[in-house]
């Protein structure tokens, strides 16, 4: 059998060769359609930032024009304020002149003053002089030291100072360093050295002076500080009395009194638990506050205790005083505590005590 010629130009060839260029003409569809959406995007981000770039651009100019403005108004403020002080200036060196005439009419009367003033003073101490051994004395009476008073307030107060046992109970919670709530916010978070100098501490210290120099020769006396815990102004001293009679021990009590920090909450139950351990117990308390306490034997969970709970906690404390013993208040009013007045008047008439409230400036 005869075989066939190769046809190039074949049906089947042309297929192939068409099938090969729609497969080409395809594949530069797909390219080219990937190649469009990649550049609309990069397009829509640059459009985006050029965008971004012009606003920026606009609120620079404004910000440009506030500055220049504000620039401008500075410069004329400037020059307003250098015209003000050459007037001040010019009045300055008219004044100085003025005062320079007047020293000048005044120095031979100053002079002629101040001579008058050596004179005058130089009389004042020989009178001092020769009144000092006079009144030495005097002025001491029967007191065991010397306190120096303004007249005759510091006496007047109806205290009992009588007793052969007498106890001083010092508040010296926060509340004592100022008058009002937001003073003793204000001053307890102050230095030392501004605490213990704050002028409603330094009233009450003043006080405790002036109750060593008022005690009976023949009595005994301690002191305690109370707060949060009581202990004795005099750790050496403990539990025990001293003689009032022995000087030294009142000066000491003083100058312990002069270094202690008011701080932390009130508890009177603390104040009142002392008094009922000292053996023999006192036969007088005298005891310094300003308000009704903020705590009883623990310490309260809450930071803010309501006025019908301190009123409660003033009774409790008042369970652990010692049996027929007269309390002695002297009160410093605390703002926010209209309560506190009548609750130790009441405490002070039932023991047979008395009840004071010093001026600002006693004793």
């Amino acid at each position: 059998m005869k075989r066939s010629k190769l046809n190039v130009f074949s049906l089947s060839f042309l297929d192939v060769i068409t099938c090969g260029l729609g497969a080409i003409i395809l594949l530069f569809v797909l390219v080219n359609a990937k190649s469009a959406a990649r550049r609309d995007t990069v397009v829509s981000e640059l459009r985006a930032q050029s965008d971004r770039l012009q606003q920026q651009v606009r609120e620079g100019e404004k910000h440009l024009i506030e500055v220049r403005n504000s620039l401008e108004n500075t410069r004329a403020a400037v020059e307003k304020t250098r015209g003000r002080s050459r007037q001040v200036i010019a009045l300055l060196q008219q004044k100085k002149v003025e005062l320079a005439d007047r020293d000048k009419d005044t120095l031979a009367s100053r002079a002629h003053v101040n001579r008058l003033k050596a004179d005058l003073k130089s009389l004042e101490e020989d009178v001092r002089r020769l009144r000092a051994g006079a009144r030495a004395a005097d002025e001491l009476g029967d007191r065991l030291r010397p306190f120096p008073g303004h007249g005759d307030r510091q006496y007047l107060t109806d205290l009992k100072m009588g007793g052969r046992r007498i106890l001083v109970l010092v508040d010296a919670s926060a509340s004592m360093l100022d008058e009002t709530i937001v003073g003793v916010i204000r001053r307890r978070n102050l230095p030392l050295k501004e605490k213990i100098n704050a002028p409603k501490w330094r009233q009450v210290v003043a006080t405790v002076d002036w109750l060593t120099t008022q005690l009976p020769a023949a009595s005994k006396f301690q002191i305690y500080s109370f707060n949060e815990t009581a202990s004795p102004l005099m750790p050496a001293g403990g539990t025990t009395w001293l003689s009032a009679g022995k000087v030294d021990n009142l000066k000491s009590a003083v100058e312990q009194m002069h270094q202690l920090e008011p701080r932390k909450g009130t508890s009177l139950f603390k104040g009142f638990d002392a008094a009922a351990g000292m053996k023999p117990a006192p036969d007088n308390i005298f005891l310094l506050t300003d308000s009704l306490p903020t705590m009883g034997a623990k310490k309260p969970w809450g930071k803010r205790v309501s006025a019908a709970k301190r009123l409660r906690l003033f009774k409790e404390a008042i369970q652990r005083l010692p049996a027929r013993v007269p309390v002695n208040i002297i009160l410093y009013p605390m703002e926010g505590d209209p309560a506190a007045a009548n609750a130790f008047w009441r405490l002070a008439r039932d023991t047979r005590g008395s009840f004071f409230c010093p001026s600002k400036d006693w004793p």
